[in-house]
Order: C-alpha cells, then sequence, then structure tokens
C-alpha cells in the first residue's frame, strides 16, 4: 500500500496521521502527556538558533516497520551522483582539523566533532506524494535494505496540513537516550574504520574521552552512585564500515524522575550528544561555531520517540533531511563529519568522512550504490 499523507517510523514503531507539533524549546513538559511523540531536535537547539519539535499522530501500531509495498525501494527519485556539493572542501575541511588541533594544544578542548553537511537540489514534483514532496517512504525502504540500522528512523509531515512540516530520514547506528522507568541509557559511539584492525589508538582514547562526557551528562540528572559504565569499546559492525560503542547507565534521581518538564532537565544536561560535539562540550561547540559554515540541523541532533516513562532517542547522524526552497524546489542534506584529536592527521579525518557518507549518498542518489563524495 501507499505511504500514508504524515507518518514517523522508529525502530520497530510506526505512526499516521499527525495531530499537532509541540515546540520543546517553548513546552517542553508536553512531553509529559499521552503519546507517544516523535521527536526531531536540530543539533542547534537548547539555547542556540536551531527547533525542537514533537508531533503526535493519531494512530501508533508496535513491530510494524513502514513497509509500504514491495517496490517503495525502487520508488525513490533521488539526485544525480554529481549534482551533490559540500559546505566545506577537502582543503578547508582539513584546515579546520589543523585549526582543532592548536585549540588542543593550547589547552582550552581535548575533542572536537568537525562536521560538514552535502547538499543536492531535489524538486518538489513526484505526482505521487502529498505537495510532490520526495517519497520520504520509498528512501527510507532504500536505506532499510542497502544499510540497515538500529536506531533507523524517518517522519514526514508534508506542508499544507496545518501543523508544522518535517522531513527526515536517517539510518543512524547510534543510541542518544533510551528510558526504561526511571532508567536512563546512552550508547555513545567514537572509533571508526572500514574493519576492526584498521580501529587505532586514537580511536579508542577518543571513545573513552567522550564515554567519561556522557558519563558526566548523565550524573546531572541521575541518583548519584547509580551511574556506571557497563560496556566500553565494544566493537560494532555495520554495513561498510566498524565503530567502537560503550554504553552509560543510571537511575534518574527522584526529583528529575517525578518531574512535569522532567524532558526539559534531561535535554539541558545531555544535548547536543557527547559524541557529536567534543570536550569539555561548551568549549567544543564554541570551536565547532567558528569553523563551521553552515548549520546541521537535525544532523547531529536526535530522532526518536518519548512515551510517557519509556523513550528512544537515536543520535541523528547518517542522516537526510529535505527543506522546501518555494514552490516547487527543494534541497537534500546530509551530514557526515569526525573527531578530532591532537592525535589526527587532517587528510585521515577528511577520509573517514567520505567512509561515512559514501555508501549513504550513493543509496540516495539517482541510480543506488556507492558513490564518491563531493569535493565541490
Amino acid at each position: 500500500m501507499r505511504a500514508p499523507t504524515s507518518w514517523a517510523s522508529f525502530a520497530g514503531r510506526l505512526a499516521t496521521d499527525v495531530v499537532e507539533c509541540v515546540d520543546l524549546t517553548e513546552a517542553p513538559e508536553r512531553l509529559a502527556e499521552p503519546g507517544p511523540w516523535f521527536v526531531v531536535v536540530d543539533f542547534e537547539a537548547f539555547g542556540r538558533s536551531g527547533r525542537a519539535r514533537a508531533w503526535r499522530f493519531a494512530h501508533v501500531t508496535d513491530g510494524a516497520p513502514p513497509a509500504y509495498d514491495d517496490g517503495a525501494t525502487d520508488g525513490w527519485r533521488g539526485p544525480a551522483a554529481q549534482d551533490w556539493k559540500t559546505s566545506m572542501s577537502q582543503e578547508r575541511y582539513e584546515a579546520a582539523v589543523s585549526t582543532v588541533r592548536h585549540h588542543i594544544r593550547d589547552g582550552s578542548v581535548y575533542q572536537v566533532n568537525v562536521c560538514r553537511v552535502l547538499s543536492a537540489p531535489l524538486p518538489a514534483d513526484d505526482p505521487r506524494t502529498p505537495a510532490g514532496e520526495p517519497d520520504a517512504a520509498a528512501l527510507s525502504a532504500r536505506l532499510a535494505a542497502g544499510n540497515p540500522a538500529p536506531y533507523a528512523a524517518a517522519v514526514h509531515v508534508p506542508g499544507g496540513l496545518g501543523v508544522d512540516p518535517v522531513w527526515v530520514v536517517s539510518a543512524s547506528p547510534e543510541l542518544y537516550l533510551s528510558l526504561q522507568d526511571d532508567g536512563l541509557a546512552s550508547g555513545p559511539i567514537k572509533g571508526t574504520a572500514p574493519t576492526a584492525a584498521g580501529l587505532t589508538g586514537k580511536d579508542r582514547a577518543e571513545n573513552v574521552m567522550i564515554t567519561d562526557l556522557v558519563r558526566n551528562d548523565l550524573q546531572r540528572v541521575c541518583r548519584p552512585g547509580t551511574v556506571a559504565v557497563t560496556e566500553l569499546l565494544g566493537v560494532e559492525e555495520h554495513p561498510g564500515l566498524v565503530h567502537l560503542v560503550s554504553r552509560v547507565e543510571g537511575v534518574l534521581a527522584p526529583g528529575v524522575a517525578s518531574a512535569a518538564d522532567r524532558w526539559a532537565r534531561v535535554l539541558r544536561a545531555t544535548f547536543p550528544p557527547g559524541s557529536v560535539s567534543g570536550a569539555p562540550k561548551s568549549s567544543a561547540l564554541s570551536v565547532i561555531d567558528d569553523l563551521e559554515p553552515t548549520p546541521r540541523g537535525p544532523y547531529c541532533g536526535a530522532v526518536g520517540w518519548v512515551d510517557g516513562d519509556r523513550a528512544e532517542l537515536a543520535v541523528g547522524i547518517r542522516t537526510f533531511w529535505w527543506e522546501r526552497h518555494g514552490a516547487d524546489d527543494g534541497v537534500l542534506r546530509f551530514g557526515t563529519g569526525a573527531g578530532i584529536t591532537w592525535g589526527s592527521d587532517p587528510r585521515a579525518e577528511w577520509r573517514e568522512t567520505e567512509l561515512k557518507a559514501s555508501r549513504l549518498v550513493g543509496l540516495a542518489s539517482h541510480g543506488g550504490g556507492d558513490e564518491p563524495v563531493a569535493d565541490r
């Protein structure tokens, strides 16, 4: 069957027929109301310039991935591979890596995640979809087939419904936060290579630094003595690459767990995710603002759902988002980045951004398959 007019999916939960959208920067306490709420938070949200929004839908089904029809993967009409452009050329990106190393030498930061945004024109001219917007269900199906991910997500509310629109499709491998009753957990990823044999001491040091940062974030809202690293430097295999993954768990403090603004407190304590910002976080964010020419938007933010005392939110990596420009024009975007430490080699960090992007950008481009990432 065809995709409904508005829908969202995340990790096996499917919702259709949007009811409302809430601005979480103004009313985060709404997340305490019956849901589930499907959430998309920009990297720049909360005290900066980005958006944080949650949508509630009329119908929700668990255990039903959005396989709308057998031909969904063939229904995607992506941009041509040569149309992708990057917000930072290789020369500019490598210069940014060198700048971060200077900051580390001076002692202001230990690690900074430096990202670039790829973009390609994609018009709103698909006659099969609401308002002609690109078929998010078809891209979601293509990614599920070609790059399955544990926290795959999609949220599509087209324009013209009287509700804030959104178009996000993600193949995230990374858990930002999960909540079960009062148990809070995070699964930071740091360290990437084509194979496990390619992981280096730099990857392990970077993961330990960010795991410690996440542990500190959770301690701000959890009961003293309950925060623990339950897994450190685990190797996870994903299509075309491997990651080092750790896990941090804690128990929400009673005053946080029972508060109507629980999520406002949790998000203020932990956002943006440590793995895509850096350490110390406030200093790293300042460096990011200086070096990156383009806002990250949903990339490196959060996407998932919140439902009472349960929640699952992914870090918005491996993420596409589409925005309308004018009546019929639009742009498809995708972000890629790498964590920079004193041990970073600028050329190697650039290659890591290519490794993370090539498979997914290839799947989203006309014809599918791995494609080189633009350096324009």
